[in-house]
């Protein structure tokens, strides 16, 4: 009983609760200033990560390559984000539940099995856009499950046009 309760307070359970802003904090020369920012929306690269399972994300739960989740500099942790591939408009749900990237350029890193879903893992970076979403209870669940949430609907081609001339105005 002593060894279980010492491995439990290890990692923190998979919970929506509590949201964690937190305080600024520097990474290689740069601050970051985490911020509730309800209406995040960005474009940029994205990447992936999958060699650090068993390890602790900056939420103090254990990371799984095989989970739907992500790492982004300064959103609340946990939150949840739409990724579209703006390559091939594919869009997939993604829980943040761990702090990075922190690879100049990188808007966010996705785990081994989001990369998957969203096409992107043999390239390994891609543009994206990032969106911060309030999805449905059951859709939370299944992320906190480690499983995919219900199938997004690809973006539409006006969309996804407009979402790259986005990311090539940004990146001038």
């Amino acid at each position: 009983m002593v060894a279980l309760a010492a491995c439990g307070g290890r990692y923190r359970p998979v919970s929506d609760f509590p949201v964690k802003i937190g305080r600024p904090y520097t990474v290689r020369g740069i601050t970051y200033t985490p911020a509730a920012a309800p209406t995040y929306d960005e474009v940029g690269f994205a990447g992936w990560y999958g060699n650090e399972s068993g390890n602790r994300t900056a939420n103090g739960e254990t990371f799984s390559a095989k989970a739907v989740t992500g790492a982004h500099t300064t959103l609340p942790l946990p939150s949840y984000v739409e990724v579209t591939s703006l390559e091939t408009g594919r869009t997939i749900l993604v829980r943040i539940n761990d702090r990075g990237p922190f690879a100049r350029g990188r808007l966010i890193d996705l785990s081994r099995e989001a990369a998957d879903l969203l096409g992107i893992r043999a390239v390994g970076t891609a543009a994206v856009r990032v969106r911060r979403v309030d999805p449905p209870e059951r859709d939370r669940a299944q992320l906190r499950d480690g499983k995919a949430a219900a199938a997004r609907p690809d973006a539409a081609p006006d969309d996804l046009a407009a979402l790259r001339y986005r990311w090539q105005d940004s990146a001038r």
